[in-house]
């Protein structure tokens, strides 16, 4: 009759010892994954919305470049010897003006 009783209180603790690391795996699977990923989409947006005619870029391609017009959802850049390529903003990978330039 004691191990009745055992089982039954052991049966009742299990839910929530199942709960708990659940809980935990999602508060964990925030912090490392999505938190950063919304940070990262932001910076970029960030980033693009601040570029200007002018500007050195590197498309996620690695094409190098220098924005020669800008549209709402496009670029315009100018490779070496005179080539133009238009591309989507979302395809900037990184400023090179601003990363060439040294930090105050």
């Amino acid at each position: 009759m004691t191990t009745s009783v055992v089982i039954l209180q052991a049966g009742g603790n299990g839910m929530l010892g199942t709960l708990v690391p659940m809980v935990l795996i999602m508060v964990v699977f925030y912090f490392f994954m999505i938190r950063p990923q919304v940070k990262k989409a932001k910076d970029h947006k960030k980033l693009v919305s601040e570029l200007q005619k002018g500007d050195k870029i590197v498309t996620t391609a690695g094409i190098h470049g220098k924005i020669v017009d800008l549209n709402e959802t496009t670029f315009l850049i100018e490779v070496e010897s005179g080539t133009k390529i238009r591309f989507d903003k979302t395809a900037i990978s990184l400023d090179a003006t601003k990363a060439t330039l040294p930090k105050a």
